[in-house]
């Protein structure tokens, strides 16, 4: 079975930083592309970074560039999101997503999400 298990969120200031984790079971985590996404409440799902299968290239929304990295480590089957300068916007349950090109779909499985909320 698939399985994505985000770790990492809790309370910051604004301005303070956190890392999540991503851990990775059940297929293959090298042969895909992963992702970040985001909801805040009340919003939809919200991409915020991908990264490709060896980790070469990497993408970002524009809201988040020069304050996030994502990076893997396929030996691990781990992927990780470094958050810097975090914002009272950037306050959203955080999910890892597995690319879904082989399904039809932008993304086929993702975690429950782990708890961001960044609050003075």
């Amino acid at each position: 079975q698939v399985q994505l298990v985000e770790s990492g969120g809790g309370l910051v200031q604004p301005g303070g930083s956190l890392r999540l984790s991503c851990a990775a079971s059940g297929f293959s985590f090298s042969s895909y592309w992963m992702f970040w996404v985001r909801q805040a409440p009340g919003e939809g799902l919200e991409w915020v970074s991908s990264i490709t299968t060896d980790g070469a290239r990497t993408y970002y929304r524009d809201s988040v560039k020069g304050r996030f990295t994502i990076s893997r480590d396929n030996a691990k089957n781990m992927l990780y999101l470094q958050m810097n300068s975090l914002k009272s916007e950037d306050s959203a349950v955080y999910y890892c997503a597995r690319d879904g090109l082989r399904t039809g779909s932008m993304y086929d499985y993702w975690g429950q999400g782990t708890q961001v909320t960044v609050s003075s």
